[in-house]
């Protein structure tokens, strides 16, 4: 079978099990499609305002939300029945714009239905919703401009996609400078093999399509997402047994990652003596702001940073909340803690006798 015709059989084979065989949250085998459970007290009333049709076929928990969304243009990858995209229409308002593409007739049939439900019961004079039918590996084949999103997102569907050099590629294109993929999926501890990758219940659950998560690191960074941070992870568990005697070998996170389009971010963290001040002003997040896993800045703090992480909030959506201190004009090396360190022996090399360049 050719790589084209594997490819159109695996997508096949997720739309019928996403299409038909699940029936709800609870069909599900495994919490690998699940975010994290301890969702935020504010999101919980948006949560409510959704119809309970499209709660009812969203395959999933938790719901991937980054900070300071007003006004801003959104793509959900792989919006399923449309759930996380309503509830970011009303975190983005009713100047911004939540898109979702899918490639589900079922799922989608769904999300257009309860379009002007939302709209009425958000109290917005028109839509600031749409859904589109297509393949995440083919996001180039929309009808989407080029550098035009604030934000993408996805909770837990990149794992199921074919090619996901291409998707990382194609949101990295759609995004405006300065903007980010914001996303939750499925990584694993080593390559998973191809007889689980083909296997159709274990893909279906979000677990053998799994990318190897150094495999992701490198993918991302070929993309043109130099410096992947990650916000949150926690382990995957599985309850069938039957499941769990194929992947015992095999240990599965979800994780949270964003992926910020900055071009003239560095490939490790390198130390130009800055610093950030965190003012408080993020809706929600009046104590500190939590950028990645490594950067929790407390309001009012003096915070050093290295020099990507100081585009990352100077150069984004995020730069009024924050006061900067320093430039690029001095370098004082890389960050041991966080890039490579020296590799040179630093004893003595003048006197050391011997020779050769290795």
């Amino acid at each position: 079978m050719s790589k084209a015709s594997a490819a159109t059989a695996q997508n096949e084979q997720v739309q019928q099990y996403y299409g038909q065989t699940l029936q709800g949250s609870h069909d599900l085998q495994t919490n690998a499609c699940c975010t994290d459970d301890a969702m935020p007290q504010y999101l919980k009333p948006i949560l409510s305002n959704i119809h309970d049709e499209v709660m009812m076929r969203y395959y999933g928990c938790g719901l991937v939300s980054p900070e300071q969304l007003l006004g801003t243009r959104i793509l959900d990858l792989g919006s399923g029945s449309g759930r996380d995209c309503y509830a970011l229409a009303q975190l983005v308002g009713e100047q911004g714009e939540v898109i979702g593409v899918d490639m589900t007739d079922e799922q989608l049939d769904v999300a257009n239905r309860h379009i002007e439900y939302h709209q009425q019961k958000f109290g917005y004079q028109q839509p600031n919703t749409q859904f589109k039918k297509g393949y995440l590996e083919q996001l180039d084949l929309l009808d989407l401009a080029p550098n035009s999103f604030d934000v993408i997102v996805s909770n837990c569907v990149i794992n199921l996609c074919s090619d996901k050099a291409a998707v990382l590629k194609h949101a990295f294109d759609l995004l405006k400078p300065g903007g980010e993929l914001y996303f939750s999926d499925v990584y694993a501890n080593k390559r998973v093999p191809k007889d689980l990758v083909d296997d159709p219940l274990l893909y279906g659950e979000c677990l053998s399509g799994a990318l190897y998560w150094n495999d992701f690191i490198n993918l991302a960074k070929a993309a043109g997402f130099t410096d992947p941070r990650l916000v949150e992870d926690r382990p995957i568990t599985v309850d069938n047994p039957m499941l769990q005697e194929k992947i015992k070998h095999i240990d599965f996170y979800s994780a949270t990652y964003r992926l910020f389009k900055l071009p003239e971010l560095e490939s490790h963290c390198e130390d130009y003596g800055q610093a950030v001040i965190y003012q408080g002003t993020i809706e929600h997040h009046p104590h500190a702001f939590t950028l990645d896993k490594h950067h929790h800045i407390e309001t009012g703090k003096v915070f050093p940073v290295c020099g990507n992480t100081w585009r990352m909030l100077h150069d984004t959506r995020f730069a009024p909340h924050f006061t900067f201190i320093g430039n690029f004009d001095t370098h004082y090396g890389i960050y041991a803690d966080c890039g490579t360190s020296l590799p040179f022996d630093q004893s003595s090399a003048v006197n050391s006798g011997g020779g050769g360049c290795c």
